[in-house]
């Protein structure tokens, strides 16, 4: 889902080498250079927006003004670190790179640092299509075809967690349980949305959240907004979607809480426990959406859960691909993946709901709801 983010981070982000040692890092780069054995190194961007690569490599979260790391195939990498040599310290306890340096003239920075790599090797790039244009351009220019893009590749090894990664998803599982527990709170003892939203915050401000967003509906299920205005009333059904990101790692839901007749939400929660039930490996996304549909009887699919009715989650909220109607691509062993259900009614309300499955050989696995009853 894409909502509002946040202009600076200000989450807790150290690097915590018992949640994930250096070991698991050295890894994940033995696994990129086996996918690239000709490259001499990699060149990864990550700004306050879109940083999972870099994050998934580094640990290195950009706060405020972007980040470059430059990783040859041997040796040790170093970073090029936005803001000037005044923040420098405070990105320090952000990653295990020691070598860090102001991130001023990148094109002449990663130039200088290209000329000791090996010669004619190439380069991976990673987070490019993040880049400002100029500088991509820059890039293109000055390494030309040297180039070769380690997105794709990458986004495969991100999605399949190991142990550790699924250890601290389950803990933003945890932190995401806390939010929607307030927020259910709030609204049965009918506050107003803006309030809802604020107290779940504070929950998963509590329990250590780097990040939260959110989107709730004033027109009975039928759209989603951001909190951007204080809102007085407590829409009936409130309808919300709530994401957390904790030890780098997002977890997310909608859930839908009506005051009166929640038949419309319970329907829905029939089709979601039809698409987990068959969550398994090698399931498409084309086949899962035909679940869907044929579960929802004569209502109709809400927009939220027709066109994308899921993805990937963890480093990212919707790590490619996306789960669409037509989509071959399948669901893949060791892989977290958000799933969402949404019907509407003949007078045009909505309710959405939703889960977060781990896809194991031996069946799926709910991380969330943490009861394991989506």
């Amino acid at each position: 889902m894409q909502t509002m983010h946040p202009t600076l981070l200000v989450g807790p982000g150290d690097w915590d080498p018992r949640q994930i040692p250096r070991e698991e890092y050295d890894d994940r780069l033995a696994t990129l250079w086996r996918n690239h054995d000709h490259a001499g190194g990699a060149i990864v961007y990550g700004n306050s927006r879109d940083h999972a690569a870099l994050f998934y490599l580094t640990h290195f979260t950009p706060k405020l003004e972007a980040a470059i790391a430059l990783i040859p195939s041997r040796g040790e990498p170093q970073m090029l670190i936005g803001g000037g040599p005044n923040m420098l310290p405070a990105a320090r306890p952000l990653t295990f790179i020691s070598t860090l340096a102001p991130l001023r003239d990148a094109s002449k920075s990663v130039a200088d640092w290209v000329r000791g790599l090996e010669a004619g090797s190439s380069l991976v790039l990673i987070g490019g299509d993040a880049m400002p244009f100029d500088l991509r351009r820059t890039f293109e220019d000055v390494l030309g075809t040297r180039l070769e893009d380690g997105d794709a590749s990458l986004q495969v090894c991100m999605r399949r967690k190991s142990a550790r990664e699924l250890q601290i998803l389950r803990e933003s599982c945890l932190t995401l349980d806390a939010a929607i527990i307030a927020f259910r709170d709030a609204a049965h003892n009918n506050k107003s949305a803006t309030d809802c939203i604020l107290v779940a915050e504070y929950a998963a401000l509590q329990r250590g959240a780097q990040d939260m967003r959110s989107l709730f509906s004033v027109d009975g299920g039928r759209t989603l907004r951001p909190f951007d205005i204080p809102i007085s009333q407590r829409p009936e059904p409130l309808q919300a979607y709530l994401a957390v990101r904790h030890g780098g790692y997002w977890a997310d839901a909608f859930v839908c809480i009506a005051a009166q007749d929640g038949e419309l939400e319970r329907k829905a929660a029939k089709t979601l426990r039809a698409m987990v039930a068959e969550a398994k490996a090698g399931l498409s996304g084309r086949q899962l959406y035909q679940i869907a549909d044929a579960s929802r009887g004569a209502l109709r699919l809400h927009p939220l859960a027709d066109q994308v009715f899921g993805s990937s989650i963890g480093l990212s909220l919707d790590e490619r691909p996306l789960l669409t109607p037509d989509s071959d691509a399948t669901l893949e062993p060791d892989a977290v993946y958000s799933l969402r259900a949404g019907l509407v009614d003949e007078a045009g309300a909505g309710a959405v709901v939703s889960a977060m499955v781990l896809v194991t050989d031996s069946g799926p696995q709910v991380l969330w709801p943490t009861d394991g009853c989506p």
